[in-house]
């Protein structure tokens, strides 16, 4: 008799489980389903979070949860402010996010990227102790504590936030994210309206360049090209561009101070770039003028003043551009006499 006692005590336990197993499951894919008709109502693949949906797929859900969560915490009022970059870093995490899920064809279970706006959710940024932005957090499957148990992405990365993103997002969950699919600069439609206006055109600018009519006919053109394009080379406005580097950041300790030159070496602000770009110029400047200037001067006087005026401002310029490349690198660079001068 105790023997049948015990049998139906294991066969129940061994169902109850089993339905603890199954009622599981099934609330897992219930909420993966969810999150997934959630993000291909987003165009861009972004789920737009708020206070009753941080409940139900984080803090209402048992760990270890089917799936990882890429936080992005956004501010409406915000935006306006220039330093903060939010709209350009908004457009770049959708980026990111339309990528990952075009280059997994949607499929993707494991990472679901997400956003929350502020005034909508404010409980939310408490419970994530958000008190600055921009913001990224990785809550992962075993997140318990939204204060201590999850990652966030350093400040630094936001500068240049694709490329920092995709890093992020592949070291921590170990997952591919694939190319970024960029959107096209010019649509098909303007493409051709671009073609037929330059088709139109090509007879009359034809005309003007067989009559050497055009502003390309200019030396002064030719000259100010070289210039900006010597500018633009040693200032390292490509870098800029792609990068997407900001002009200047927000000291977070002074809101009121503006901080133009960053230490460290993976970021460099565009003013910085500029200013440097804006010596190295001086300097080519000073020695088109000593090689095509003062050698035809015919007072011996005039052009010693000039050469020395040339070499004097040059080396200055040449020290304040070492004396930043130290600054930010911690990378001296010595200077050192010929031996026999000694």
């Amino acid at each position: 008799m105790a023997i049948s006692y015990i049998l139906l005590f294991i066969l129940s336990f061994i169902s109850i489980s089993r339905f603890l197993v199954i009622s599981k499951a099934r609330a897992e894919s219930e909420l993966v389903a969810d999150l997934l008709t959630l993000q291909s109502q987003s165009e861009s693949g972004v789920i737009h979070l708020n206070d009753r949906t941080v409940s139900k797929f984080i803090t209402s859900t048992k760990t270890p949860r089917p799936y990882s969560l890429l936080i992005f915490f956004d501010a409406m009022p915000l935006h306006d402010k220039s330093d903060l970059r939010l709209p350009v870093l908004v457009h770049d995490f959708a980026l990111v996010a339309s990528s990952f899920i075009a280059n997994h064809n949607g499929s993707n279970t494991k990472l679901f990227f997400c956003d929350l706006e502020f005034r909508e959710s404010q409980s939310s940024f408490k419970l994530f102790d958000v008190n600055s932005l921009p913001n990224i957090y990785l809550v992962g499957p075993d997140a318990e504590s939204l204060k201590d148990d999850i990652e966030q992405m350093e400040q630094s990365g936001f500068a240049r936030l694709t490329e920092s993103l995709v890093e992020f997002i592949e070291s921590r969950t170990q997952l591919t994210v694939g190319p970024i699919h960029h959107s096209p600069i010019i649509s098909k439609k303007q493409m051709v309206l671009v073609i037929g206006f330059l088709l139109i055109w090509s007879p009359f600018a034809a005309r003007k360049i067989f009559a050497g009519e055009t502003m390309f006919h200019n030396p002064r053109i030719w000259l100010s090209g070289a210039i900006f394009v010597y500018f633009f080379s040693v200032s390292g406005a490509m870098h800029i561009i792609i990068r997407k580097m900001p002009m200047f950041l927000m000291d977070r300790e002074d809101p009121n101070k503006l901080i133009f030159f960053y230490q460290g070496t993976g970021v460099q602000l565009g003013l910085e770039g500029f200013m440097v770009g804006f010596l190295y110029t001086i300097v080519g400047l000073l020695l088109a003028v000593v090689t095509h200037v003062l050698v035809y001067v015919k007072d011996l006087k005039t052009k010693r003043i000039g050469m020395l005026f040339s070499i004097f401002v040059s080396f200055w310029a040449v020290k304040q551009v070492i004396f930043l490349d130290n600054w930010k690198t911690r990378y001296a660079i010595h200077g050192f006499w010929p031996s026999r001068w000694n």
